[in-house]
């Protein structure tokens, strides 16, 4: 077993619970000590990682945010991100993908319980989600979450272009997604889609329903070979007349359009993995400069004034990123206030934007050598690189939003 390493987020000095700090060092240890040797192998072949999902099963991780009524951990929105991001650390693809998966919990469970549902929508709603969570925790069922379609529409300016009709004790569902993770390796994809059933395509009716993999008409399709998170394989997804029950919706009809209205954090889940990414290459350059990272030989480079200064720099940055972030993410809830909004949006984009520098930083400061593919670095920062992309958040998108918040009051104009 390696020797442990200091948490990204320390009990005392960031006022953790003990559930919360036991769920990080769950995460950190099985990171550490089994994922991060691992990574390597999923990155150079683009594969999923199928054998970390067995351990988190086996771990009961895949059910961190099911309630506990249901059987599962019962992670609360912030506990689940920091635990998320000690996984970030040691596989950025496993991390990332399993945010696609927890969300489909997140999202149908304390997220939900937040929202004004009437009490036949809550009691429905209970039932429902429970054959979900059943599966992930009975037989480690993996859920995914495609968002994008190549419009508009993830990035929630548009309705999304896959359809959901009402049929006989179910929905009959047409469309596609792109960069859809765990494409071909998750039981179940949680799709967001448009009711057409009666009016014409609107946000308001999203739909949130689990399509069984195996499903007539899903097809997997395209390849993938990406710069950076190789493991997450995310190819398209095809659907042609996929017919499910009633019982696949994993949010109530129409509630999924008020949790992005009114709980707009639930699209900050993929930042945990990044802010793990901008940890680790800080990790990485101290060990180096101290002629202590494996694969190396032990020479020190810690003397040099201009490497220190480097690490001090990237230091200062990391400190700044995980700060602004934990702010962001404990003030997490329904109804936030404008302040905290904006707050989010700066968070966002200064953990995808910082994360990649840091990793540069790294890169310039060790020198040619951490460029080699036998050395973690060179995977972290093109991973890193990833994360200012993907929406629905990406980093040009909170930039607008933000200056706009700022400089324009709600439905105001220059007119």
């Amino acid at each position: 077993m390696t020797d442990a390493i200091e948490p990204l987020f320390d009990q005392r000095a960031y006022r953790l619970t003990d559930k919360q700090a036991e769920l990080c060092a769950r995460t950190r240890e099985l990171g550490q000590n089994v994922f991060a040797e691992r990574a390597a192998d999923w990155d150079r072949e683009a594969s999923f990682p199928v054998a970390n999902y067995a351990d988190l099963h086996r771990a009961g991780l895949l059910g961190i945010c099911i309630p506990e009524s249901y059987g599962g951990i019962g992670a609360d929105y912030p506990t689940y991100m920091m635990a998320a991001a000690e996984i970030g650390r040691f596989c950025g693809a496993t991390a990332l993908t399993l945010n696609m998966h927890v969300s489909s919990c997140l999202w149908s469970g304390s997220l939900c319980d937040d929202l004004d549902l009437s009490d036949a929508e809550r009691a429905q709603h209970a039932e429902r989600r429970g054959i979900h969570y059943q599966r992930i925790l009975d037989t480690g069922a993996i859920y995914s979450q495609p968002f994008s379609e190549g419009g508009a529409a993830a990035a929630g300016a548009a309705a999304f272009g896959t359809t959901a009709e009402k049929i006989d004790g179910g929905w009959r569902v047409n469309g596609k997604k792109i960069f859809a993770s765990l494409a071909g390796h998750a039981n179940y994809y949680g799709i967001l889609c448009t009711d057409i059933t009666e009016s014409k395509p609107s946000r308001s009716n999203t739909l949130y329903l689990a399509l069984p993999a195996d499903a007539k008409g899903v097809t997997v399709t395209g390849d993938w070979d990406p710069l950076g998170m190789r493991g997450t394989v995310s190819r398209t997804l095809l659907f042609d007349n996929v017919e499910v029950p009633d019982d696949a919706e994993l949010m109530p009809r129409g509630v999924y359009f008020k949790a992005a209205s009114t709980w707009p954090h639930m699209f900050m889940t993929l930042t945990p993995t990044y802010v793990g990414l901008a940890q680790a290459a800080v990790d990485f350059c101290v060990r180096y400069l101290r002629g202590e990272m494996p694969g190396t030989p032990p020479v020190k480079r810690r003397m040099y004034p201009t490497k220190q200064i480097a690490v001090a720099d990237m230091q200062i940055k990391l400190e700044q990123t995980k700060n602004l972030w934990f702010q962001a993410i404990m003030e997490a809830g329904p109804h936030p206030s404008p302040a905290q909004i904006r707050r989010a949006w700066a968070a966002q984009y200064t953990v995808m934007e910082n994360a990649n520098d840091i990793a540069r930083l790294a890169i310039r400061t060790c020198g040619g050598q951490s460029m080699l593919k036998s050395l973690p670095l060179e995977r972290i920062y093109r991973d890193s690189r990833c994360g200012a992309l993907m929406l629905p958040w990406t980093a040009e998108l909170c930039q607008d939003r933000l200056g706009r918040a700022m400089l324009y009051n709600p439905g105001e104009t220059d007119d």
